[in-house]
């Protein structure tokens, strides 16, 4: 927990360098752009089609029978809202990814862990790959889980939860590629996943405040490259190759 919280107060500091200023709204802000015009254009054939899945449903043959049936248009674009939030998300998360992280990976390395090697243990094919699997795993997952929005409770547990996993799946490998060898990061992985997957919980909340989930996508690789990189010196500094100390900026 104490590092989760120091990579956390990490980021959150960063977020005033000038470097980091320049790219801190462009994900979320590219994401909601892209998929605004999307759905300006598409909106009414998306919804054809989720009602065209509702009407052949029992619950849509209940509501017509009990003269509710207006209820299903209301229903569907709902459903359509329901499945634009993680295509956004997701969106701002991939151009966190493949714009911002490689400006905070170099920044977080320059400032704070210029002792530690970097033995590029990761590649662009197994970045993609490792992209590719995080969000088809995540997409899956949040549609699987759909039914149990309607508990409630889940409504509110599964969005951040699902976050959560996507979080640490795309920041983990980008945050270590350039510094961990391929050996090294099976081992972080293992030994540190319950906290990356903290850190993703914590940073996954926040993606659903208005105005703050502006911040997020690029805070979120912020934490994540400070958590992964003070992991990475630890665990060398143990085995004795390296100290890998911090030096402050």
């Amino acid at each position: 927990m104490p590092q989760v919280l120091s990579a956390l107060g990490s980021a959150l500091r960063d977020l005033r360098e000038p470097r980091i200023l320049a790219i801190v709204l462009l994900p979320m802000l590219g994401a909601l752009a892209i998929w605004a015009t999307l759905s300006w254009v598409f909106w009414d054939d998306w919804t054809a089609w989720l009602n065209g899945i509702a009407t052949g449903t029992a619950a849509a043959r209940w509501l017509e029978d009990f003269g509710a049936g207006w209820l299903i248009g209301s229903l569907t674009a709902l459903g359509a809202i329901v499945l634009l939030a993680p295509a956004t998300l997701i969106t701002a998360m991939v151009i966190t990814e493949v714009v911002a992280l490689p400006v905070i990976v170099s920044f977080v390395g320059e400032h704070y862990y210029s002792r530690l090697e970097k033995k590029h243990g990761g590649t662009i094919a197994g970045s993609i790959i490792n992209s590719i699997i995080g969000v088809l795993m995540f997409c899956a997952l949040w549609l699987v889980t759909l039914p149990l929005w309607l508990t409630g409770v889940a409504a509110f547990v599964l969005p951040p939860l699902l976050s959560a996993y996507l979080n640490q799946r795309l920041f983990s490998y980008d945050a270590l590629a350039e510094h961990a060898a391929r050996d090294e990061y099976r081992a972080l992985l293992a030994r540190a996943r319950g906290r990356m997957f903290l850190l993703g919980l914590l940073l996954a909340v926040f993606f659903y405040v208005p105005l703050i989930n502006l911040l997020v996508p690029v805070s979120s690789g912020l934490a994540f490259t400070h958590l992964c990189l003070a992991e990475l010196a630890r665990y060398r500094a143990e085995r004795g190759e390296e100290r890998g100390e911090r030096r402050e900026a």
